[in-house]
């Protein structure tokens, strides 16, 4: 006779029957949503708030506001609330996301390619004074980033930016996001082949599309034909890069699955070449795969880079010619190297048709709304109708002619906006970090325009290029693991034992030239008030030790822990 099992014996634990659910993959068949994210997602799409925003949360205010609009939906209109003030970055994570919650909001304006007329940035700038408190930032996504926003306020946005062509449409959520695009598009000397017109088809398919609104998690692109490789399209969803075909000349090579955050992976090679013409149709084959097939169990693994490195990239590729675009692509090569290491177009450069783009840099991003209404009447009065933003928080005026240079730079100049910066002020970008996002730990902004100046000088004969990227939580929204030097801010203790505000740092990441994940040195945090002494000590390290023509990202992946310390 069996024993039986009593409460000291415990019994074989039982095995689950029936169905099991997945990864929420709608392709397999698994609706049912799994988290509380796809059931709002399920219950209203993301699109429909806007009416909501208009009819009722604008009239009757912030406290009217459903929370599943709130923390959800409203970012499908490019609104997130901000961090309430006075929260320390030690109760980041242990607040509920309502005692995090300003009544006020970051609003994202979405700008494809980086294109902006003057008329449009002039109408940025006259919102962000009038509305926003004069907040402006340019996103290392091209984008532009108010805060302060109201509500009440809303709609009359919405109108003044789309009478000018700009909008908000799905600028945050799972929705796919602002394209990036070339920032010299169409004008460079160098140019293999302009992506404007699939940038310009794919907005006019795919954004505000219901086909496309409910997606796994945010769907990232970049294109460019730019040989200096200039849209990070490394760490993008889906990306395509201006190649040379050997038989059917200037093209698109296929990548897809980059992406950065708390587990960073670089986009991969399909190995395929897509004419111009074609670039809609495949961008709609790819992110119809993420839909179809997307991870929607577990929001920290829906991205599309886990289901690419879970298929590898000939099942995808497979799938993606199979299963959507019924053809098959053609093989084709892969990207140069580019041949020169900055690749934000800073300075003043020679167009094709013998006009000049000029390009500058604001500190972090940082600008505001009189400074962006300055800027376009700056271009203006230089015979300038077009500026473009770039992936580096950096902005460009075009189309100046040969004798309006030399008075553009200097009224440029004039607004702290140097178009001859030093590395440190070209190189460095920042996230929003705890002024403003609920997700962050410590200050980004102040600190590296401080750190900016305190380098400048202390290392004034440092002439190398050289990226330091700043970040306020593990999300990575600055790009840390591909930076020289990566911070990714976190609360340290310091030589005295209190929990102060600090970074863990990343060493000797890039994109472009050898792209890859920086160094981490094991136990290496240095505290906010370390910072540029710590900075500081490394370069001049390198300085001593580099071999000719060595890269900081090199020195820094051979250097010995010490060196790096």
């Amino acid at each position: 006779m069996a024993a039986t099992p009593d409460r000291t014996v415990p019994a074989a634990p039982r095995r689950r029957t029936g169905r099991h659910r997945g990864e929420g993959q709608w392709a397999a068949g698994h609706f049912t949503p799994l988290n509380g994210n796809e059931q709002f997602k399920k219950d209203d799409d993301g699109l429909n708030v806007r009416t909501r925003i208009e009819t009722i949360y604008s009239k009757r205010g912030f406290d009217s506001i459903d929370p599943n609009d709130l923390r959800g939906r409203m970012r499908w209109w490019g609104l997130y609330t901000q961090r309430k003030p006075g929260i320390d970055g030690g109760k980041t994570a242990v607040l509920a996301p309502e005692e995090l919650d300003d009544e006020h909001f970051m609003l994202r304006v979405r700008i494809d390619g980086g294109r902006l007329t003057t008329d449009q940035l002039r109408v940025v700038g006259e919102i962000s004074q009038e509305f926003a408190r004069g907040t402006a930032d340019i996103t290392d996504r091209q984008n532009i980033q108010y805060h302060w926003i109201r509500i009440e306020d809303v709609p009359e946005i919405w109108r003044r930016l789309e009478a000018v062509g700009l909008s908000t449409t799905e600028a945050c959520g799972d929705t796919p996001r602002v394209i990036l695009g070339s920032p010299v598009a169409g004008i460079a000397e160098d140019e293999i082949i302009d992506g404007t017109p699939a940038v310009e088809e794919i907005h006019r398919r795919v954004i505000g599309n219901p086909a496309f609104s409910n997606l796994p998690r945010k769907f990232k692109s970049a294109i460019s034909g730019s040989p200096l490789l200039d849209v990070a399209h490394e760490i993008n969803d889906v990306a395509f890069v201006g190649v040379r075909h050997p038989e059917y000349g200037p093209g698109f090579d296929l990548w897809v699955g980059g992406g950065l955050s708390t587990n960073p992976k670089i986009g991969q090679r399909l190995g395929a070449w897509v004419p111009l013409e074609d670039v809609p149709d495949v961008f709609e084959g790819v992110i119809s795969i993420f839909r179809d097939y997307g991870y929607r169990r577990l929001r920290n693994r829906a991205r599309l880079k886990f289901l690419v490195a879970d298929w590898g990239v000939e099942k995808f590729r497979r799938v993606l010619e199979d299963e959507y675009l019924l053809r098959t692509l053609a093989d084709g090569p892969a990207p140069e190297q580019p041949v020169q290491r900055w690749r934000d177009h800073v300075g003043v450069h020679r167009q094709r048709d013998g006009r000049y783009y000029v390009g500058f840099a604001p500190r972090v991003g940082r600008v505001d709304g009189t400074v962006l209404t300055k800027i376009a009447d700056l271009a203006a009065a230089h015979g300038s109708g077009r500026l473009r933003t770039t992936v580096e928080q950096k902005m460009i005026v075009l189309d100046v002619a040969e004798d309006q240079v030399d008075s553009l730079v200097e009224g440029l100049e004039a607004l702290d906006l140097t178009v001859r910066p030093s590395p440190f002020r070209r190189g460095t970008m920042a996230c929003t970090g705890i002024e403003f996002c609920k997700l962050a730990i410590v200050e980004t902004k102040a600190r590296g325009a401080s750190l900016i100046d305190e380098l400048e000088r202390r290392v004034p004969d440092f002439d190398e290029p050289l990226t330091i990227n700043i970040n306020g939580c593990p999300n990575a929204c600055a790009r840390i693991q591909v930076a020289d030097i990566g911070l990714k801010g976190q609360l340290v203790l310091d030589e005295n034992g209190d929990q102060v505000e600090g970074y863990q740092v990343h060493l000797g990441g890039a994109l472009g030239l050898e792209a890859g994940f920086g160094r981490k040195v094991r136990g290496l945090k240095v505290t906010a008030a370390e910072l540029p002494d710590y900075v500081e000590r490394v370069l001049r390290r390198y300085q001593a030790e580099r071999e000719d023509g060595e890269r900081f990202a090199t020195w820094a992946a051979r250097a010995s822990e010490e060196a790096l310390a």
